[in-house]
């Protein structure tokens, strides 16, 4: 099987109606030990078929992956989506699976829920590994964060996803904090982006969906630092000063731990056209971080 290949999957669902959560087990659970518990790998509203490339480097343990609420072939709907949500339905999915503790990566937003329940369900966690976690709540410029947060969905609401989207790419492009003025320069063009401005009507788009939530958590410092070694946060050594690379850094300060190196950008798990990253890499990263053989 090829590195970019992942093992078949066997998908499942927990839940019903608006609350059912769709989730992929690839391996034998049965297989799964002390020393190479299942792996859960997700992000949001990052589904499961992001996963696939880093999926496909842990044949040798039981790998889980899921797509969060409001994506991939969950359930749609409109209104906001809460950190604490998003906690249940992976603290749901861990149980349904009945192969736990697993060790669990979780990246932007995912790494958000992933400190959410590291801090509520502690018991379902083995190595708890965060990858620029999307929040602002350590940032000097939160205010500010959130003040375009609130804008983005003010423009989502009024013009749509074309428009809101295109506010989000030129946000998360930003380098520093946010400067004095930024919502005073000219709104950008979806066009840039390879997207319409036209608004279809729809205000499903689960990544608006799940702001302010996501960017305002705050991280249970007191939780966090009773993980010990257990908890490790990672940035991209080639994210700069984005805001997700900013915010693992504060949040390692916070909880007194090292902020650790990642290969590639924010989506370095995975590689796209258009879009590369370092899987090779980031897995043989993330494996020695699992505390597993880098061979």
């Amino acid at each position: 099987m090829s590195a970019t290949e992942a093992a078949p999957a066997l998908t499942q669902t927990v839940g019903d109606g608006d609350d059912a959560i769709t989730y992929d087990i690839r391996g034998d659970l049965a297989a799964a030990t002390p020393e190479r518990p299942a792996l859960f790998l997700f992000g949001a509203p990052m589904g499961a078929d992001g996963f696939e490339q880093l999926a496909a480097h842990f044949t040798d343990r039981p790998v889980i992956t899921y797509d969060p609420r409001g994506a991939g072939r969950n359930p749609t709907a409109t209104t906001d989506i809460s950190v604490e949500q998003h906690v249940d339905d992976l603290h749901r999915v861990i149980q349904a699976v009945g192969a736990g503790p697993v060790d669990a990566f979780g990246s932007s937003g995912g790494g958000v829920n992933l400190l959410a329940l590291a801090a509520a369900h502690p018991e379902d966690l083995l190595r708890v590994v965060v990858h620029e976690p999307a929040t602002a709540a350590e940032l000097p410029d939160r205010e500010a964060v959130l003040d375009v947060v609130a804008d983005m969905k003010k423009t989502y609401a009024e013009r749509g996803d074309g428009a809101a989207m295109a506010a989000f790419i030129q946000f998360v492009m930003l380098e520093g904090p946010v400067p004095d003025g930024y919502l005073e320069r000219p709104a950008p063009d979806p066009a840039m982006f390879g997207m319409s401005g036209d608004d279809d009507g729809s205000r499903t788009n689960p990544l608006l969906r799940n702001m302010p939530a996501v960017i305002e958590y705050r991280p249970d410092e007191k939780a966090l630092r009773a993980l010990g070694d257990r908890l490790v946060i990672l940035a991209g050594v080639e994210s700069g000063e984005t805001m997700p690379a900013r915010a693992a850094r504060a949040v390692a300060t916070r909880v007194g731990v090292e902020a650790m190196d990642a290969p590639s950008n924010h989506g370095g798990f995975t590689s796209q056209p258009g879009m590369p990253g370092d899987p090779d890499g980031f897995a043989q990263r993330l494996r020695g971080l699992l505390g597993e053989r880098t061979s």
